[in-house]
């Protein structure tokens, strides 16, 4: 049976004329609740709205959900006389110091982890796939770690920051690596070396509360779900359809088979995400199971083997071959970012290109 998942994604909200970042997120999130409810949301920083999709069970129908969702929040924000950018870190726009959303969640956020909230201009994509046993979420999580900079790289969409190039491609995971829980978990050897940890962490002032708990793979606090949290927010609908259905997939993989989880050694995955997310699906990357380096695009394809047949059995895997043969020709989001800005040099092509689009405009 396939398994239950949703996603989660971020935007930044921007001015249709300077398509600089701009502290309106609440307005946005107002109207966008009204046909959303409360699957739209604001974030820790006013330039940021936030959308959900319900759980399902089907990729078409989680296909269907994104796009409506993405619909419905640009429609909202162009009621606003605003557009939204789908975007990892900010193409235009000041970051620091950024606008705090209100509320005393945010307030203590901010009085906790100080100048770290000012990295915090950054927009992600988040898969929940059902896992009710936090036990099993976290064998899952062991699972996944060696995979997990490949998944970065096919989810770079992070160049630009505030009107320079940064040379990366995903520059929102570097942003993202100065927090004291990010990054890759730990391997965890049970449920009560997690649990310890988690205390541990609380109790030197680590973590503010469990919902800080930022590593790239984690049990939710909130859910029946194991949450997958590494990825730029995506381009395009397609790419987050691509990606969700890849991490679906690898947890399913995870599930079965008794041999124990491979351990890389933390300074190899630590390498491996760097290099992934400098260079994206460009260049060489390193092979977590190995240590030895092997191109992405090599990475890429062998992610998509080792999940073949779970994607045969969700019915699935038709579509991400074509989506993986699409990626692989135009390249990440941080490459479309880039030939957008090539066209004419200009970094509001940039913005305009990853607007989302609203019913009954153009479409992408």
């Amino acid at each position: 049976m396939a398994l239950r998942f949703g996603v989660e994604e971020e935007y930044f909200v921007v001015d249709p004329v300077s398509r600089r970042i701009v502290p309106r997120a609440p307005a946005v999130v107002r109207r966008a609740s009204a046909d959303l409810g409360d699957r739209a949301s604001t974030e820790l920083i006013a330039s940021l709205a936030e959308a959900k999709t319900s759980p399902c069970d089907d990729l078409t129908k989680l296909d269907e959900q994104i796009r409506a969702m993405r619909g419905s929040m640009a429609a909202a924000a162009a009621a606003e006389g605003l557009l939204l950018a789908a975007t990892g870190t900010p193409v235009l726009g000041d970051t620091v110091p950024p606008p705090i959303s209100a509320g005393p969640r945010y307030a203590d956020s901010l009085a906790h982890y100080r100048a770290l909230d000012d990295e915090m201009s950054i927009c992600s994509c988040h898969v929940h796939v059902g896992i009710a046993d936090r036990a099993v979420a976290l064998e899952v999580s062991n699972h996944l770690r060696p995979w997990l900079p490949t998944l970065l790289a096919l989810a770079a969409n992070s160049p630009y920051l505030s009107g320079r190039d940064t040379g990366h491609a995903c520059w929102r995971v570097m942003s993202w690596a100065r927090w004291p829980v990010a990054g890759p978990p730990p391997y965890f050897r049970s449920l009560a070396h997690f649990e310890d940890t988690v205390e541990s962490l609380l109790g030197c002032g680590a973590l503010m509360d469990p919902a800080t708990l930022f590593w790239d793979v984690r049990p939710s606090f909130r859910f029946p779900t194991v949450e997958i949290r590494l990825g730029d927010v995506a381009l395009t609908a397609d790419d987050a359809v691509l990606f969700a259905a890849l991490i679906r997939a690898l947890v399913q993989v995870s599930l079965t088979g008794d041999a124990p989880a491979p351990d890389p050694p933390p300074e190899i995955l630590r390498a491996a995400y760097w290099l992934a997310a400098r260079d994206g699906l460009s260049g060489t990357g390193i092979d977590t199971f190995t240590g030895r380096p092997v191109p992405h695009r090599r990475l890429a394809a062998d992610l998509v083997a080792h999940v073949r047949d779970a994607l045969r059995d969700n019915g699935d895997l038709d579509q991400v071959t074509a989506g993986m043969r699409r990626l692989l020709t135009t390249g990440t989001g941080a490459d479309r970012q880039r030939a957008a800005f090539r066209r004419r040099e200009r970094l509001t092509d940039v913005v305009d290109h990853a607007a989302l689009i609203a019913p009954g405009d153009e479409t992408e």
